[in-house]
Formats: C-alpha cells, structure tokens, sequence
C-alpha cells in the first residue's frame, strides 16, 4: 500500500509548491504521525474491556498500542491516579500512510449518511482531529465477535504552520472533507 506514499511524492508536493510557494521541498508539510487513542469509561465495571479494546487497536492498525493511565485522581469520576483508562497507537512512516489510505477510502465511506468530515476540527497549529463513534467501519473487525461498539480519537500530526496548509495537505491525500453544499 505505497500507493499514499507515491501520490504524497507525485502530486502533493508540486501542488503545494504551487499553492504557497514554497523556495524548497523541505518547507513543504508533510504527514508526521497519526495518533488513535481509545478511552475507556467502562474500565470499572468491564475489566476486560480493556484486552478486548487493545484487540480491536492491534486489528486495526497493525500494531500494539499502549495503556494509557490516569494523570491524576478524579472523585467525580471515581478515578484514581494510575488506573488503566484506555489505550493509544503511535503510527508513523508505511504504518502511518497505510493507515490513513485505509481510512479515506474504505472506513469512512462504510460510515451511514457520510457526507465528509468536518473542516473546522484544525488546532490552530496544522494538527487535526476526529472521531469515529464505531470500530466496525474497518474491514478488520468483525461484527460476530465485538462485544461493545466503541468509538476513537484519531489525530492526524502534520508540519504544516497553519490550519490552511494542513487542509490543503490533508485534502490532496484524500481526507473527504464536506463541501459547502452538502451541509
């Protein structure tokens, strides 16, 4: 699945080039890493929620995440410092690009009533965000052996200086953002 990486090299590059005049290639920004982070609320009444969510991650992406815990204790949530919440990939290089041509051209479109994503998720550094409210719009997964739908965090890391060239990026890669018509 290189074919992410080539259209990065082909045709993302010379169009950005264009766009906002970049003097050299390396001004152009790029795909630094893409962050999927699953939380779990349930993690207290479901102790194996947490096997079956690093299940569905490693399914998914092809590697295995990371156990994220608690920073500091909530009473309100009824957390304490250092229990498992959840769990989070780091994908980066082949992983990142697979992952990502995976996501725009077979998860997203398999979501119901998907008209593109929202334009206005951008951090104000070129950094963008989103979520998936279900694990069963990958291939991977299968529907007989899920045990809850679970949603995730997925954060696209870019080096881009401002939310414009990190669209225009994201955009040329094939990020199916929604058009002004189909609001």
């Amino acid at each position: 699945m290189e074919k992410l990486r080539e259209q990065y090299q082909k045709e993302v590059v010379p169009a950005l080039m264009k766009k906002f005049e970049y003097k050299s290639v390396m001004q152009v920004p790029k795909l630094d890493k893409i962050v999927i982070n699953i939380g779990l609320g349930d993690l207290k009444e479901n102790p194996k929620a947490l096997e079956n969510a690093i299940k569905d991650l490693t399914q998914i992406t092809g590697q295995k995440p990371v156990i994220t815990k608690a920073k500091k204790s909530i009473a309100a949530f009824k957390l304490r410092e250092g229990v498992n919440i959840g769990c989070k990939v780091t994908l980066r290089r082949d992983k990142m690009y697979d992952f990502a041509y995976k996501l725009f051209n077979v998860a997203l479109p398999r979501v119901r009533d998907f008209r593109g994503v929202s334009e206005h998720s951008f951090d104000g550094r070129g950094n963008y965000s989103m979520g998936i409210k279900e694990q069963l719009i990958f291939p991977e997964i299968e529907y007989d052996k899920v045990d809850k739908i679970r949603g995730m965090d997925i954060i696209f890391v870019t080096t881009a200086n401002t939310d414009e060239e990190a669209k225009e990026l994201l955009g040329l890669l094939g990020m199916p953002f929604k058009t002004k018509k189909s609001k």
